[in-house]
C-alpha cells in the first residue's frame, strides 16, 4: 500500500490521504488516532484482498461497535451514518512496472446490527473499475468501466452470493471481485439481461474482460500477505516452556515454541536466524547469546530459553529468559518476527520501544531500515525520538539501501475538525521537510528550557 484515505472514521472527520512508504513512522500525542490508523490498514486488506468483513475487535485492536468507530461530531452531537476508507497501491508482483498508486480501492461502511459492514466496494486500476453496491444483506448492483465504456447490472435479491447471509447474521466472506467477470453476468441469455450498456456504451464483450485482467490479478494475493499486527504489550516470559504447535499471535506467545521447533527440526535455518538475532543483541547491547536448553534429553520435551550477555561466554553465566529483565524478553518476539525467513510482508507495530534503553531503541530503528524493501513494508507507531533519529541518520549516512523517499513520517495533530495527518518526508540530509509548527513542539520547548533560552 502506498497511501491510506479515511473519512468519518474515528477521530478523522474530513477526507484525507496519508502517504505510506516501505518504512512508515506514526508520531503524535496520545489519543490522536495512531492505533486506529493501524487497524484501518488491516481492515482494508481484509475487505479488498481477503474478501472478508473486517473484525474491528480482532486483537490487538478493539475499536468497539459501529458507533464507536464512526466519527462523532461534538458540536452537533451526531454520529456519521457511514465512514469511508481506501488505499492506493503499486501494481505489485504482477505488474512490476506499474507507477505507484495506479491501483486504488475504496469501501464505505454502514451499521448492520451493531457491526460496521461494507455497503460499497470500488476497485480501480487505471481506466478500469468494478463497483459493487450492497443493499443490507446482498449485492444490489454492480457497475463496470473500461476505456470502451460503462455497464451496470441489477442483482436480483434471489441471487445467491457468498456474502451477508441474513440481515443480522452474516458470514465473514464477501464476493471475490473476479466473480463479476463470469460469462453468465454479461451474456445476453442471462435471466436478468446481463450487464447493460450505460451512457451509450457498446455491448460488454470478452474484449472488456481482457481489459480487466490486470485489475483482477492485482487483487488476487495469497492470505500470507495479510498485515500482521504486533501488540505493544508482549508476552510474559516463562522459566520453562512446554512444546506446542506455534500459532501466530499479536503478543508473541508463540515465539519460544517457534524458536525451539526451528532448533530441533531445521538446524540450518536455526543457525541463520540465531546469527541475525545475536547480531542485533550485540548492536543493541541487550545480549550476545541465545540458547535453547532441552530438558530431560528429549527434543519434544520441555525446554528453557537462556540468554548470555557481552563478556559472559561460560555456560554458568547464561541466564533464564525470565531472569534477564523485561527489555530482552519483550523485544525478542518482535525482533524474531522481523528477522524470521517467512516474516510477514506487512508488519504493523505499536510502541516497539517499550522497556528498552535508548541505545536499544536506536538499534531497533536501524533494524527497521535493514529489513524493509520492495517486498516488505513496516508501519510503526512510536513515541521514541531515538528510533526516529536513528532512522533519520541511517538514511542520511546511506547505512542501508533505504533512501529518503522510502520513509514516510505521519504526524497526527488534533484540530478543530478532528485529527489531521501530516505526511512528512526526509531530504537527502536526513532533515524533515515541510514540518508543521506543532511537529516536535514539546521537545523544542524542553530543549530551550534546558539551555535557558
Amino acid at each position: 500500500m502506498d497511501s491510506i484515505t479515511l473519512e468519518n472514521y474515528r477521530c478523522f472527520r474530513d477526507r484525507q490521504t496519508a502517504r505510506l512508504a516501505p518504512l512508515t513512522i506514526l508520531v503524535g500525542e496520545n489519543s490522536t488516532g495512531k492505533t486506529s490508523f493501524l487497524a484501518s490498514v488491516r481492515a482494508l486488506w481484509d475487505v479488498a484482498y481477503g474478501q472478508r468483513v473486517p473484525d474491528f475487535k480482532e486483537p490487538p485492536y478493539d475499536l468497539g461497535s459501529f458507533r464507536e468507530i464512526a466519527h462523532h461530531a461534538i458540536e452537533t452531537n451526531t454520529t456519521a451514518e457511514t465512514f469511508m476508507a481506501g488505499f492506493g497501491a503499486s501494481g505489485g508482483d504482477n505488474q512490476p512496472d506499474t507507477p505507484a498508486s495506479s491501483l486504488t480501492f475504496e469501501t464505505t461502511f454502514r451499521m448492520l446490527g451493531t457491526r460496521p459492514v461494507p455497503i460499497r466496494r470500488l476497485y480501480s486500476y487505471g481506466a478500469n473499475s468494478i463497483e459493487e453496491i450492497y443493499n443490507h444483506d446482498h449485492v444490489d448492483r454492480i457497475r463496470i468501466k473500461t476505456k470502451r465504456g460503462c455497464w451496470q447490472q441489477r442483482i436480483v435479491q434471489q441471487t445467491r452470493f457468498v456474502g451477508f447471509g441474513s440481515r443480522l447474521e452474516f458470514e465473514d466472506y464477501l464476493t471475490p471481485v473476479f466473480f463479476y467477470l463470469h460469462p453468465s453476468l454479461y451474456e445476453e441469455t442471462s435471466e436478468d439481461g446481463g450487464l447493460q450498456p450505460a451512457e451509450g456504451s457498446p455491448p460488454f464483450t470478452e474484449t472488456d474482460v481482457e481489459e480487466m485482467r490486470d485489475l483482477i490479478s492485482s487483487y488476487d494475493l495469497p492470505p500470507w500477505y495479510r498485515p500482521f499486527a504486533s501488540a505493544p504489550v508482549r508476552s510474559k516470559p516463562h522459566r520453562t516452556y512446554d512444546p506446542s504447535r506455534p500459532t501466530w499471535d499479536p503478543e508473541g506467545d508463540y515465539i519460544p515454541m517457534f524458536l525451539a521447533g526451528l532448533h530441533s527440526q531445521d538446524l540450518s535455518a536455526w543457525k541463520e536466524l540465531l546469527s541475525k538475532l545475536e547480531s542485533f543483541g550485540i548492536d543493541s547491547g541487550l545480549f550476545n547469546k541465545i540458547t535453547i536448553k532441552q530438558l530431560g534429553g528429549s527434543e519434544g520435551g520441555p525446554f528453557q530459553v537462556e540468554i548470555g550477555f557481552p563478556g559472559s561466554t561460560e555456560r554458568h553465566l547464561r541466564h533464564n529468559l525470565i531472569d534477564v529483565g523485561y527489555g530482552v524478553s519483550k523485544v525478542l518476539p518482535l525482533v524474531t518476527e522481523l528477522l524470521r525467513e517467512d516474516a510477514p510482508k506487512v508488519l504493523l507495530l505499536q510502541q516497539p520501544e517499550v522497556h528498552l534503553h535508548p541505545s536499544a531503541q536506536a538499534a531497533l530503528g536501524s533494524l527497521f531500515c535493514e529489513v524493509v524493501g520492495d517486498q516488505r513494508q513496516i508501519i510503526v507507531e512510536t513515541h521514541s525520538d531515538y528510533i526516529l533519529d536513528r532512522i533519520r541518520m541511517d538514511v542520511r549516512d546511506g547505512t542501508t539501501s533505504l533512501g529518503a523517499d522510502d520513509v514516510s513520517i505521519l504526524f497526527f495533530e488534533r484540530g478543530d475538525r478532528g485529527v489531521q495527518i501530516h505526511s512528512l518526508r526526509f531530504d537527502e540530509l536526513g532533515n524533515v521537510r515541510d514540518r508543521p509548527v506543532g511537529y516536535r513542539g514539546f521537545f523544542a520547548s524542553e530543549t530551550r528550557r534546558s539551555i535557558g533560552i
